[in-house]
């Protein structure tokens, strides 16, 4: 820049803090798992003992015949004591065989095992396991009720490790680590398996350093009586969201939430685009909606929670704002392009040394972190911010090299070609968010399946959860139709 008026100043001064901002998905990523390894010195451990409450396992169904048979037989034969572990089957007004799978395990294990019929179905998940709540908080038996989902397997000593941590009467509730556990994996599940050991085996143990967890796993909550009791005896209805509105609940009425990362539990997953979006759509809409609810919240904080906390309150924003973080980084390179700013250059390249340095460490440290998945699906991790991504943070560390293969393919230069590049460059952000949004409409072409991976391996992964987001966004700002739609699960678990 040469002979800058104040104004003009100030206004780079401006484009850069928008670029700054906007990379603060990347930050809080880099922070969250700096922070990770403090887990080994900051934990409930100390506070947890062995203990076994009589539990109350509360399992909503809808037509789960083909998975609920399997799901029983796993919970009866848990490392726990049989006089301590009861069954309750909510059966959402299934028209398969769901009842005929349950009622043969309560009349093979009476006392253990109970089926419970709704009459009218399809109000949603929460109303589903109200109705069993209400039916197990009537009696004095249960000193806990674990929530699961019908399809999940839990590993044999999932629950007592989770169980000792209600040894801590502080403690409201403590959540399991969900792995992906399909049998017969394909491209998509291997991704999603990778996002669960970032999201929770990463980011969750970062939660329980910083005093504030934002989910309980739907699939595998463990509730002490008390923490129901304290929030109603109920789960929150009118929200998409209803895991974590009861997260958030249990939290601002004082108790600890606690996730268990050694405590397993296989679930099965989508396996194409089409479903995963309907999936990941349900939650992020159900985001937005807790985002308005607990609107006095956020930036506030409490001794009596840490909800309110800015360590809390950035990573929610960053996973919540994500796309919009990605465009406002992308239109201060691109209006420092326009203005021939020569920061533009250096900006870039800042920031994708950063992203590049933050994700490497985060993926060398996620696959040590559960093994099996890092094996089963080492391309994904290698891949998962996307082959484009990847090039352009090799860009971002070797420019020289690259401008060299630039001249060698296209020959000398322009001003013109050099903005056309830059501008490529500087604008992936949105562009890799519209490519992953073009998987899920290529998905349903003749071959589809096979260019929706491949747009998925070149954009992204988080592209195509970014795209997800966007949707969100229009969905409730169209305030279209939000009923609970149940993802569809076949068996595919791994016993």
């Amino acid at each position: 820049m040469s002979e800058l008026t104040g104004f003009e100043i100030a206004y780079v001064v401006f484009l850069l803090a928008c670029v700054l901002v906007g990379t603060t998905p990347v930050f809080n990523t880099l922070y969250q798992f700096l922070v990770l390894p403090l887990h080994a010195l900051k934990n409930h451990y100390r506070r947890a003992a062995p203990y076994a409450p009589r539990v109350a396992v509360i399992v909503p169904a809808w037509n789960e015949g083909l998975v609920i048979g399997a799901s029983i037989e796993r919970m009866l034969s848990l490392e726990y004591p049989d006089d301590r572990l009861r069954i309750y089957v909510v059966d959402d007004a299934s028209t398969d065989h769901t009842p005929d799978e349950v009622l043969r395990r309560a009349a093979a294990h009476p006392g253990r095992v109970f089926h419970l019929r709704r009459d009218v179905g399809g109000e949603g998940k929460a109303h589903t396991l109200n109705h069993g709540i209400s039916r197990v908080l009537a009696e004095d038996w249960a000193e806990a009720v674990l929530i699961m989902d019908a399809d999940v397997i839990f590993a044999r000593d999932s629950l007592r490790k989770m169980t000792r941590h209600l040894a801590d009467e502080r403690v409201g509730a403590v959540t399991a680590y969900i792995a992906e556990g399909s049998q017969d994996r394909n491209y998509l599940t291997r991704f999603i398996g990778m996002e669960y050991v970032l999201a929770q085996l990463g980011s969750r143990r970062t939660q329980n350093v910083l005093g504030a967890v934002a989910c309980l796993a739907g699939g595998a909550q463990l509730h002490s009586r008390a923490n129901l009791e304290a929030i109603g005896g109920r789960i929150p209805t009118g929200t998409l969201a209803e895991d974590t509105m009861t997260t958030f609940e249990g939290q601002l009425h004082g108790r600890r939430m606690v996730f268990e990362p050694h405590a397993v539990v296989l679930a099965e997953e989508p396996r194409t685009v089409d479903a995963l979006w309907k999936q990941r759509l349900r939650w992020a809409r159900g985001n937005v909606q807790l985002t308005s609810i607990y609107r006095r919240l956020w930036f506030r904080p409490s001794r009596a929670h840490r909800l309110g906390s800015l360590s809390f309150g950035i990573s929610w924003f960053s996973i919540l704002l994500l796309p919009v973080f990605m465009l406002l980084a992308a239109a201060g390179l691109m209006t420092l392009l326009v203005l021939h700013s020569d920061i533009a250059e250096p900006v870039f390249r800042f920031m994708w040394i950063l992203a590049a340095c933050t994700y490497l460490y985060s993926i060398i440290f996620a696959v040590q972190l559960d093994g099996r998945t890092g094996r089963s699906s080492w391309r994904e991790a290698l891949l998962f911010p996307g082959l484009g991504a990847m090039i352009l943070m090799a860009i971002a560390i070797f420019p020289s090299v690259f401008e060299t293969l630039l001249v060698d393919w296209i020959g000398a230069l322009t001003p013109r070609d050099r903005f056309v590049v830059s501008a490529i460059l500087y604008l992936w952000g949105p562009l890799s968010l519209l490519g992953a949004w073009a998987a899920r409409w290529l998905e349903r072409l003749p071959g589809g399946r096979f260019l929706a991976g491949l747009c998925i391996y070149v954009f992204g992964y988080g592209s195509l959860l970014c795209a997800i987001t966007v949707d969100s966004y229009i969905k409730e700002w169209r305030r279209a139709d939000a009923s609970w739609v149940k993802t569809e699960k076949v068996g595919r678990v791994v016993s």
